[in-house]
């Protein structure tokens, strides 16, 4: 089945790729809302079911992936000195991250996410630094790439990486089943 990805992100794209789908990219187009307090990941899923429904094609399959630290969302940094915030924060702790998904074919639309918890090791600051210097954090839910220099960060991953990552495959598989 051929599939639509209402999403930009070369992340989930790779993971599709990997997992063998046949698929084509048509970023919905939507503009992400802030977190309005709740349930983080009802608004991952909410999020995810937006950019489904926002985009066309015969199935169509948005995501949306938060990072959630002591019940905040920390969603993508504002610049440089929000995301070294975001990592200090991080820094020698757990937190969770929730990847939304939605798939949609013709009227009928499903739903659900992924959890997974990510413990960070103690960060230097000049750590913090280079890392931000290579601007890879700048456009990430948390300021961090799991699958890019950040991965070194992490000492422990409780769950699926691909949830990490932005696209948890066995979710998806199970949405589209439904379908």
């Amino acid at each position: 089945m051929r599939v639509v990805l209402a999403s930009a992100s070369p992340r989930r794209a790779e993971l599709l790729r990997a997992a063998g789908f046949d698929f084509e990219v048509r970023p919905s187009g939507l503009t992400e809302w802030p977190f309005p307090g709740g349930d983080p990941a009802d608004h991952a899923e909410a999020l995810a079911r937006a950019k489904a429904a926002g985009a066309d094609g015969a199935v169509v399959v948005g995501a949306d992936t938060i990072v959630v630290l002591d019940g905040e969302v920390l969603g993508k940094p504002g610049g440089p000195a929000a995301a070294a915030a975001m990592l200090r924060r991080l820094s020698g702790r757990t937190h969770e991250v929730v990847t939304g998904v939605a798939v949609r074919r013709g009227s009928a639309l499903r739903s659900g996410t992924a959890r997974a918890e990510v413990t960070f090791r103690e960060l230097s600051e000049r750590e913090i630094c280079d890392y931000i210097a290579g601007g890879e954090p700048l456009d990430k839910a948390g300021a961090y790439a799991y699958q890019g220099a950040a991965g070194a960060f992490v000492v422990r991953l409780d769950g699926d990486a691909d949830t990490v990552i932005g696209m948890p495959i066995a979710l998806l598989e199970r949405l589209l089943a439904q379908l």
